[in-house]
């Protein structure tokens, strides 16, 4: 498979095309905040609304007006709260917290913070962080609107480690772009930075990239971590894709539907690792109406899981393993949902008729759900939601 990151020798990063200096972060062994659950409270707080000013100190009487100007002056133990609203995205943040003291930019309302393309946009990416023990928490990053300059390829980017993407709704971005190049992705978790251990939780990503795209990706893990509890449709290419330095990862509980495919496991065009992909478990997902199903491709290991997933209805196949691993528990029927059309928005909350009510294995289920409803881990639905 071609490599879809471009080298340092050509000044661009990651699957980002874009120019600067490289910096390498060091990392500590910690990880995020489990699940969806709440960060601690922190030891300074910093205020952002689009009616303050970068001049004022911030103060929630008196809040800055930019989210990048906040994480200019944000120390370990710092909550960046922002105002409901709307702000020009195509900014990168840099600071990073400390295991036990993390740097938090939180949404005061889920969605109510909007990140739309600047009208001149000069980057290909909503939010690119390279801070390392970092949350980004309930914002809506939006590619739609009227811009002149360079449109949008991926909605958050991140190249560090121990980070947080939780809660967060991204979409329609890389609608305009066709297909080629380096792609698109709605939330991309790098390893050219050496990022490790970073989590995508409980987010809404839809309309990404051009229909039938395969370098079009909703969640493109490279690194070691957990994609959990994420709701995903209308995807050109794979719902979730693991590729590069892709190992040691968790894939669970969650919706895949209406995209070209549900689930690639993959290792390849290493960066920093000798591959394969091995010891990836992908448990209590739902991958239906798809192309295909669930699939591995590249380089991976003896010592995957599949387990207790709902794959159904994906046109070009619903498994596709190597290694002679086979899959268990699987659920092979339709998975009954509030409401589900390939056009407009559905609902993919589970009917009390689902087939995946109470069929999921509690081995690397979340606590919660996407929405913070507490699991029955015992019998926990599959998928995103339980009910």
């Amino acid at each position: 498979m071609t490599s879809l990151l471009r080298s340092a020798s050509n000044a661009c990063t990651g699957f980002l095309i874009c120019t600067g200096l490289v910096v390498l972060l060091a990392h500590a062994a910690a990880a995020p905040p489990p699940d969806n659950e709440a960060t601690p409270a922190s030891k300074y707080n910093v205020y952002v609304s689009p009616d303050g000013s970068n001049s004022n100190p911030g103060t929630e009487a008196s809040p800055f007006q930019t989210i990048q100007h906040a994480a200019s002056v944000a120390l370990p133990g710092t909550t960046v709260h922002v105002a409901k609203g709307t702000y020009a995205g195509g900014f990168r943040t840099t600071m990073s917290g400390e295991s036990n003291a993390r740097i938090v930019y939180r949404s005061v309302v889920k969605w109510g913070a909007r990140i739309v393309p600047p009208v001149k946009s000069s980057s290909n990416t909503a939010w690119d962080n390279r801070g390392s023990y970092v949350d980004i928490v309930g914002f809506d990053i939006d590619g739609r609107g009227s811009t002149t300059g360079t449109a949008w390829q991926h909605g958050i980017y991140n190249g560090g480690s121990y980070v947080s993407v939780r809660n967060n709704q991204v979409q329609h971005i890389g609608e305009k772009r066709g297909c080629g190049g380096s792609g698109s992705s709605g939330i991309g978790l790098d390893s050219y930075y050496k990022g490790v251990k970073s989590d995508v939780i409980g987010n809404s990503v839809h309309n990404i990239g051009t229909p039938g795209c395969k370098f079009s990706k909703g969640i493109y893990l490279n690194t070691t971590g957990r994609v959990q509890n994420n709701v995903l449709y209308a995807i050109g290419g794979a719902g979730i894709q693991l590729w590069h330095d892709a190992h040691h990862a968790t894939v669970s509980n969650n919706t895949v539907v209406g995209s070209t495919s549900g689930i690639l496991v993959g290792g390849g065009d290493y960066y920093h690792t000798k591959g394969p992909n091995d010891f990836t478990n992908v448990h209590n997902n739902i991958v239906f109406d798809n192309k295909t199903g669930i699939t591995e491709i590249g380089w991976t290991g003896t010592n995957n899981t599949y387990r207790n997933n709902l794959v159904f209805q994906n046109a070009g196949g619903d498994w596709g393993l190597r290694n002679g691993l086979k899959h268990t528990g699987t659920i092979s029927a339709a998975p009954k949902f509030v409401h589900y059309s390939r056009d407009g928005t559905p609902d993919l909350r589970l009917l009390p008729t689902s087939p995946g009510v109470g069929k999921g294995i509690a081995s690397l289920t979340p606590t919660v759900d996407i929405n913070g409803k507490a699991r029955k881990l015992a019998a926990s639905d599959v998928g995103a939601y339980q009910r």
